[in-house]
């Protein structure tokens, strides 16, 4: 016989893990990764769901299982973290949401070059919609804290994207005929 609360908890999860690996590989830039964290915090809130499912905002708790579970991962080994394969894996395809984006605005990858942080404040603010108050309240640090990260961060990907698309430039124009 099927247990109720172990299928709320599956349905939970069938609900929610798109948008949790999205978010996941928004933190990390890496999607391989990203599911690790994800399965990471969901096993995290499966040995919890009993009592996780009776919180206020489930989601809001497994959004601070996920995003302290993605700050956790870099305190762990080096052996735990590198994988070692004798052949390159393939390349990604190219983002349909980035499609007709400048080649120099590479926002993946402006975004990887953040302290850890300062993505996951953007992460929060930004692709869950979230307020200081409660971006504040999943990280456990002060609204002024989220909003000096917030600004940090912003100013450093206003840099890094302004020096892609200056790179891209500079090499339209050296490849330009007659130059």
């Amino acid at each position: 016989m099927a247990d109720p609360v172990e299928d709320e908890f599956h349905e939970f999860v069938r609900s929610r893990l798109p948008g949790l690996r999205r978010a996941a590989y928004l933190l990390c830039g890496d999607w391989t990764r990203g599911d690790d964290i994800v399965q990471c915090a969901l096993t995290d809130v499966y040995l919890r769901w009993r009592r996780v499912r009776r919180a206020d905002n489930v989601d809001a708790y497994v959004r601070r299982v996920l995003v302290h579970r993605f700050i956790d991962e870099r305190r762990r080994g080096w052996a735990a973290r590198v994988a070692l394969v004798d052949r390159l894996p393939d390349r990604p395809q190219e983002d349909a949401a980035l499609q007709g984006v400048p080649a120099g605005l590479d926002l993946h990858g402006a975004l990887a070059r953040l302290p850890r942080g300062q993505r996951a404040v953007l992460v929060l603010r930004f692709f869950y919609d979230l307020s200081v108050e409660d971006t504040a309240a999943t990280l456990g640090c002060a609204a002024g804290t989220v909003k000096s990260q917030t600004s940090a961060a912003l100013a450093t990907m206003r840099r890094l994207l302004n020096e892609a698309d200056a790179d891209a430039d500079a090499a339209k124009g050296a490849s330009a005929p007659g130059r």
